[in-house]
């Protein structure tokens, strides 16, 4: 252990000393959220002296937390193995929670061997303020932002061997539905990790959003900006226009944050007639996409798989716009003619179905 990592422990010796023991509000020494969190541990009866359990919720809460929660762990395994070979050189391991702070799921390499390792890295254990003191995982829960926490900034002595770097991750529709942290035992400071636990949070959040239903997927950005990665705002419609969902990036771009109870169609926030935001979608290029603030994006848009599962033609040749039709055609032939029923099968207004009938095919 190196002179400045003693110099730092004995600082936050000090901060614990004022701040838990002797009444003092906060700490120069501390940010003040974890002054904060201090005090609202002491508020509920905590002691930092007092032996953690580390409780797991019981076995039907899991289970059925785990049923709920299936889209968001499943959306998150690919990124969280990803994660774990950019940490694979550290002792470092990630956890996956919920937004109470129970533990989804594990990974990186994990020390069944070490008590403190296997204490907080099991599925089911409840790692929220109220059981486990101040931790990286209550703080970004509770701060909704990506958070640093070493060793004496704990709450308890007990939880004080633990470095952790957290991440709140974001719902479709705005809210926090959970986080991810990375966790070392008697580690060196390593604050860089929370920039990769924010970076990862964003593509599980993005992958989650990807998952639910929607007829059309806008990919936004500021003009003269690459588009391509999870930096990108991405905004959910159904056939009808109306906004299914976004990641934080488009929230904050649009200005559209959860409403509840209160819709929001594309046309609240775009500033041209919205279904042309379906017809974009059969180009390769770009739409510089008008906002009612006077502000302009760059968008590209993408139809629901849905509407691309036709095959090509045995010569390879086809327009996205021929083979709609054809699912279309197919579609209304099946119904008997019904347009209704064919647009209901296809997921699409009856207003949309007759737009895209109308269009002139190309001819090869």
């Amino acid at each position: 252990m190196n002179d400045n990592t003693l110099e730092r422990l004995s600082l936050l010796e000090q901060a614990r000393q004022a701040v838990l023991f002797n009444g003092a509000p906060a700490s120069p020494l501390l940010a003040d959220w974890i002054s904060h969190s201090w005090r609202r541990c002491l508020n509920q009866g905590l002691h930092p002296d007092y032996s953690v359990a580390f409780d797991a919720v019981s076995a039907s809460h899991i289970t059925r937390t785990l049923e709920q929660q299936r889209d968001f762990v499943q959306a998150a395994q690919p990124e969280i193995e990803r994660l774990c070979r950019a940490i694979a050189g550290t002792s470092f391991f990630a956890l996956l929670t919920d937004a109470q702070g129970v533990v989804l799921d594990v990974g990186g390499r994990i020390d069944r061997h070490d008590k403190r390792v296997d204490a907080i890295a099991r599925v089911g254990v409840d790692l929220s303020e109220q059981s486990v003191g101040t931790t990286a995982i209550s703080a970004a829960l509770t701060e909704l932002r990506p958070v640093w926490l070493h060793r004496g900034e704990h709450f308890f002595r007990d939880t004080s061997v633990y470095s952790c770097a957290g991440a709140p991750i974001w719902g479709p529709l705005g809210n926090c539905i959970g986080m991810l942290d990375l966790t070392g035992i008697n580690t060196q400071e390593r604050p860089e990790l929370m920039h990769l636990a924010a970076l990862s949070a964003r593509t599980i959040g993005n992958a989650l959003l990807l998952r639910q239903p929607h007829d059309l997927v806008l990919r936004l950005n500021w003009p003269g900006r690459l588009m391509g990665d999870d930096n990108d705002g991405l905004v959910l419609l159904s056939s009808e226009g109306e906004v299914l969902g976004a990641n934080v990036a488009a929230r904050e771009m649009l200005n559209l944050f959860p409403r509840p109870g209160n819709s929001v169609h594309a046309s609240d926030v775009f500033a041209l007639p919205w279904t042309l935001l379906f017809d974009a979608a059969s180009t390769a290029h770009f739409l510089e996409l008008p906002l009612w603030s006077g502000l302009h994006l760059q968008a590209k848009a993408c139809v629901h798989q849905a509407f691309e599962a036709l095959p090509l033609a045995a010569n390879g040749t086809g327009s996205l716009h021929q083979l709609q039709s054809a699912m279309i055609r197919k579609a209304i032939d099946s119904s008997r003619g019904n347009v209704a029923q064919a647009a209901k099968a296809l997921g699409i207004s009856r207003a949309t179905l007759y737009r895209k009938l109308s269009r002139p095919t190309s001819k090869h």
